[in-house]
């Protein structure tokens, strides 16, 4: 993509035909990724879960999905391609399911991220999530710590705004020009 080209990132449910892009985006992952019979079982659990897509161009250059139980949303998995880090797209694939959850009645939202991904753990942080514990060995692939992050009150009004501006910021650290998102449907 030529830096200067103003692509559109268009944010989407995740549907089976994704599977193999996504598959892919996952075996260039640092970490032991899902399987394709898992993202199978999980999309057919529409009603508790919300699996996105960011597409450029019609290529699928990230994704993410959440699980809803309760008051909380639960980021189980989320990854970018390579080629598109540091662009924009997973602030606006969390955006979008932050959204999804305020829509569902959300409260509070949770998530693991390895100990050592200094990137993730920026990103959540921005997104008002906090660190508060510790899950030793977490990770079957090394063994690797996971931090327990919790973000709360996104039902109110000022977790609205933080959703708006992170949605209008352009990628801190950004290699490469950011893109603008496109997340129908979405609300505060």
């Amino acid at each position: 993509m030529n830096d200067a080209d103003p692509t559109m990132v268009a944010i989407e449910p995740m549907r089976r035909r994704h599977l193999r892009s996504v598959l892919r985006i996952e075996a260039a992952a640092e970490h032991e990724g899902w399987s394709l019979g898992l993202f199978l079982a999980e999309l057919r659990r529409d009603t508790d879960r919300c699996y996105l897509v960011a597409r450029v161009d019609g290529v699928v250059a990230g994704f993410a999905g959440m699980l809803f139980t309760d008051v909380d949303g639960h980021l189980v998995t989320m990854a970018t391609d390579p080629a598109w880090r540091r662009r924009g797209i997973a602030t606006g694939l969390l955006v979008a399911l932050a959204h999804e959850a305020r829509r569902r009645g959300m409260r509070n939202l949770t998530l693991e991220v390895r100990a050592g991904n200094a990137a993730a753990q920026s990103l959540y942080r921005s997104f008002g999530f906090a660190p508060v514990g510790v899950r030793r060995g977490y990770y079957a692939d090394g063994g690797e710590d996971a931090v327990v992050m919790w973000a709360e009150g996104i039902d109110g009004d000022g977790y609205a705004e933080r959703l708006r501006a992170l949605a209008a910021r352009p990628p801190s650290g950004a290699t490469a020009p950011a893109v603008p998102i496109s997340t129908p449907g979405a609300r505060p």
